[in-house]
């Protein structure tokens, strides 16, 4: 059993994929990323760690919910963004097509 089918089966077992609901995930996610944010800001290694790890498993659940595959939602992104044209702009990539908004 792989990591993901893991966190699949501990969202099982506590109920989550009964009884959550998209918007209520969302929110989960919405708070793991605060802690995300609380980490960077500290500069807390082992939070970051654990923050990075906490919004995976919410992301991975949230597209069980909507009935999709999270690894299948991963590679859709990478598709999209592998033979992206833009720049380094103040540490942040800005694709080609929104480097009118860079002001």
């Amino acid at each position: 059993m792989n990591t993901k089918e893991k966190i699949l089966k501990w969202a099982s077992d506590k109920g989550i994929l009964d009884k959550a609901t998209s918007a209520s995930q969302y929110e989960k996610h919405v708070e793991e990323v605060g802690e995300l944010g609380r980490a960077l800001i500290e500069r807390n290694r082992e939070l970051l760690i654990d923050s990075i790890g906490d919004v995976g498993v919410t992301l991975i659940i949230l597209a069980k919910l909507n009935g999709l595959d999270f690894d299948n939602c991963l590679q859709m992104a990478y598709n999209e963004i592998a033979d992206r044209k833009g720049e380094m702009i103040n540490g942040v990539f800005v694709k080609e097509e929104n480097q009118c908004l860079r002001n």
